[in-house]
Formats: C-alpha cells, sequence, structure tokens
C-alpha cells in the first residue's frame, strides 16, 4: 500500500515499511497546492527585501550579512557544500530511505516554503530506489546539519535551489528522527522477543506463577504492566506450571518473579517514546518558519528536538534493567544449586565437561556493554564559544537513536543465548506439557539448535536464532 505523504499521519510502522521493505511513496494533491501558496510567499518576502534568516541573511554568525537577490542561487549551493563536513561510515541504506521520507514528509507540511519541485524529486529517489550517500557522524541533532547537507548535495546536484530552498534542505532533523524510527521499531520487537524468552525461562526453573496473578495489574494498573501480565500468561496458557505442585519454591529469584514489572515498565517507556517519536515524525523542525496566515517569514528553534532525544535516553534506561535481568535469569538455569539441574545444563550430572556454562561468559559482555549504552546524553553540551556563542544548546539525538539501535542489537544476541539455554533446561526438565506459546517457541528453537548432547561441542553459531528475532517469529 503506497504511503501518501500530506505532513502529517506518518507512523512508525509507515517509515519502517519505504525503509526497509521499498513501499512506494507519493504526495498528497493538497500537499503540493500547499507548498505551492507557501513558496509564493517566500517569493514576496524576497522581492519585499525582508530580513529572513539563512533566505536574505547569512547562517549562524554570519546572520548579520545581507545576501542580495542575485547572489541567492549561489548562497544556497555554498550553504549546503559548507555544511559537508561529515565523517565516518555510511548510513545504511534503510536509514537515508527513512531520511528522505521524513523530509519529503516535512516539506508536504508546506511550513518550509520550497517549491513542489524539491520534494517531488525526493519521492521520486524513494521510488526508484536511489542510495544517496550520506556520512553517518557529525551532527549534534540541531539541525542534522551535517548528514542533511550530504544528502542535498546528493539528490539537488544538478539543481538550482532558489531562496530559502538550501536551508529548508539541510536544517532539519529527519536524519535523527529516521533512526530513532528504525531504532524503536527495533526495540518493540525486541521487548516482544523478552517476552517470549522470559515465560520461557519460567518453565525451565520450574517457576511460582503466583506472579502473574491478574490482582497484580488490578491493584497497580500501569498499562505496561497489565499487558505484561496478560501476555505472558497467555505465552503459558496451558503450561505444567499451572498445576499443583509445579512450583519448586514459594518466592524466586527477583528476575523470574518480577518479570512482568520489568518488562511492563519497559513497554510504558516504549509507548511514551513511541508517541514522542511520531509527533516529532509529523512536526516542522525547520527555521525560518513560513507562517501563511501572517505572510511572513519568522526565526524560530523547532530543530531542538529535546522531546524525542529525552525520550530515546528514557526508553534505552527502560530497556537495560530487562535486559539485564535476562541475563540473571539465563545465568540462574546454568547453575546447579539453583535449579535442581546439572551443572552447566550438561545432558547429566558428573560430567567434567561444561557444557553450555561458557555461554553465560557471552551473555555478560552483551549485557554489560548494553547498560554502558544506557548512559543519557541528551543534556550534553559540548561548548557554548561556536558561532560567536550563538549556537550554545545541542540535543545529541542522533547519538541517542544510535545507542538505542547498538542496544537492541546486543539485546538480539543476548536473547539467541536465552533461548537456547532455557530450551536445554526444559528438555532436561522434561516438563508434561509447555505452554501455547513457550512450546511453540522451544520448537522454533530447536529448528536451529538440537540439544547439546554428552560429548556435543557448544553450538557454533547462534545466528540462526537471532535471525528468527530479526525476522519477528516470536513477535506473534
Amino acid at each position: 500500500m503506497t504511503v501518501v505523504l500530506r505532513g502529517s499521519g506518518l507512523t512508525v510502522a509507515d517509515v519502517v515499511r519505504v525503509a526497509r521493505e521499498g513501499e512506494k511513496v507519493e504526495l498528497a494533491p493538497e500537499s503540493v497546492e500547499r507548498m505551492r501558496e507557501t513558496r509564493a510567499l517566500v517569493e514576496r518576502a524576497v522581492a519585499r527585501g525582508d530580513e529572513v534568516y539563512g533566505v536574505t541573511t547569512g547562517v549562524g554568525a554570519r546572520k548579520k550579512i545581507r545576501v542580495s537577490p542575485g547572489e541567492i542561487p549561489a548562497f544556497n549551493r555554498r550553504l549546503i557544500e559548507n555544511h559537508r563536513i561529515g565523517m565516518g561510515p555510511d548510513a545504511s541504506p534503510e536509514v537515508v530511505r527513512a531520511t528522505m521520507l521524513r523530509h519529503a514528509n516535512a516539506l508536504a507540511k508546506g511550513t518550509s516554503g520550497v517549491r513542489p519541485e524539491i520534494a517531488e524529486r525526493i519521492v521520486r529517489a524513494l521510488n526508484k530506489g536511489e542510495r544517496p550517500r550520506v556520512n553517518m557522524l557529525g551532527s549534534v541533532g540541531q539541525g542534522d546539519l551535517a548528514p542533511m547537507a550530504d544528502l542535498a548535495a546528493e539528490l539537488f546536484g544538478d539543481f538550482e535551489l532558489l531562496a530559502k530552498e538550501g536551508i529548508a534542505l539541510i536544517n532539519s532533523n529527519a536524519f535523527s528522527t529516521a533512526l530513532a524510527s528504525l531504532a524503536v521499531s527495533d526495540a518493540e520487537r525486541l521487548v516482544s522477543t523478552l517476552d517470549v524468552t522470559g515465560a520461557m525461562d519460567l518453565e525451565a526453573f520450574a517457576a511460582n506463577l503466583t506472579m502473574l496473578h491478574p490482582a497484580i495489574g488490578d491493584v497497580r494498573p500501569y498499562p505496561g504492566l497489565c499487558f505484561a501480565l496478560e501476555r505472558i500468561r497467555g505465552l503459558l496458557e496451558g503450561s505444567y506450571l499451572w498445576g499443583p505442585g509445579a512450583a519448586r519454591n514459594l518466592q524466586d529469584p527477583l528476575t523470574f518473579r518480577c518479570l512482568p514489572q520489568i518488562h511492563g515498565a519497559t513497554r510504558d517507556a516504549l509507548e511514551f517514546a513511541k508517541r514522542q517519536l511520531e509527533t516529532e515524525l509529523n512536526a516542522s523542525q525547520e527555521n525560518p518558519l513560513v507562517i501563511p496566515d501572517e505572510d511572513r517569514i519568522v526565526s524560530v528553534a523547532n530543530f531542538d528536538i529535546l522531546p524525542l532525544a529525552a525520550a530515546l535516553d528514557f526508553l534505552r534506561l527502560a530497556v537495560a534493567p530487562a535486559l539485564t535481568s535476562a541475563c540473571e535469569r539465563l545465568l540462574k538455569l546454568l547453575q546447579g544449586p539453583l535449579t535442581g539441574l546439572p551443572d552447566g545444563l550438561a545432558p547429566r550430572q558428573g560430567l567434567a565437561e561444561n557444557s553450555l556454562g561458557e555461554l553465560g561468559v557471552a551473555a555478560q559482555a552483551f549485557t554489560a556493554e548494553a547498560r554502558l549504552l544506557a548512559q543519557p546524553v541528551s543534556y550534553e553540551v559540548v561548548t557554548s564559544t561556536h558561532a560567536e556563542g550563538i549556537e550554545d544548546r545541542i540535543t545529541m539525538a542522533p547519538l541517542g537513536a544510535r545507542r538505542l539501535s547498538e542496544m537492541v542489537q546486543l539485546g538480539e544476541r543476548l536473547a539467541a543465548i536465552g533461548f537456547t539455554v532455557a530450551a536445554q533446561a526444559i528438555q532436561l526438565r522434561d516438563p508434561p506439557t509447555l505452554g501455547a506459546g513457550t512450546k511453540r517457541a522451544f520448537d522454533l528453537v530447536r529448528e536451529r539448535v538440537p540439544f547439546m548432547g554428552e560429548g556435543d561441542p557448544l553450538p557454533a553459531d547462534l545466528d540462526p536464532v537471532r535471525d528468527m528475532i530479526v525476522a519477528g517469529a516470536f513477535v506473534a
């Protein structure tokens, strides 16, 4: 289904479909008309000789310098070239496509004052599968000037840019918002996957399911907690654990017993971040802003996307405990004194081999690195001396989004280990019945990783399990 850009209504799911699945894009007719109207306003302002930042003046500390009408096309071209200061690796094609989509949607809003041809060029590049090169590093999140300049240079190298079009192409946080869209989508998939690993851990540990009693949510009605309780109960529907005497302990370790509380808090943070993100996907991020009702263009600061940057920090802080707890549970499953099973989940007691035990080291490594990525970044200020002290604010939104993406990738590898360990423990415990959801998950894991018998080597590669996670196999 084609994604129609109106400057409103764009969702994270739309971004994922266009960025990763190649969904076609088109501009709504009313958006094209709106762009024509606001473009005429820009031309009137230039004809009147209005002082407009980045249109008839320079930018940053050069805002005091006037640009004559005859210099405007060359000024717009230099504006792009002078901001190509990005470095590092190329952004992935999916990140660039998401950036293009987000920026085209902003232009469709009509507040930038560019010609419709500018937005149409971006849409055409998306639909043709063009792959502009954009450097990953160099933005502080107050307008993604460096990556947006890369993108503008790649797409508009043969265009004569008119008044305000240069600044409209670079003074946007489309890159940060695109990175965040893909990272939040992946985080959503990871959180749903961790529900499944957690439910399998409960069966592997022979845990006490009183921690899933519906009254927990009734007396503490956080939406995420209520959702987690219902989902984990659904995954365990029909499990042996519901039977009398199945639980080995009156109370299990906190990482088992607090599973719905931890995942519920993570899900609440995820929903908050997603709401902030979808507001940002459809918001004006530019400066200056065209205001048709007043027939003028005003200097604003909509490029300060602290609402999104802070939400990304919050989400990483909430994901970290879910990963820490997942690691703790799988480490406990490897310890015979805690499970009543052979140490390292060996096929029988008394073996000298360590069986799955060393997977715990890898799990600790992934978890420790993921936790370090949770450090907030949205309050950082590198310096306030740049541009004569004018540019004294940064949000570091691109870094916040990148860190979330890296954290999710580490979490996927941790979950792959968690599935492998839980499946081994379940098979050793040999329960009479598994839950409806956990049985399905167990079978999926066993399609990729066999039971580790006596003398068998460790699984050489858990990427097949991670591939299933990335494909969303455990979300349903």
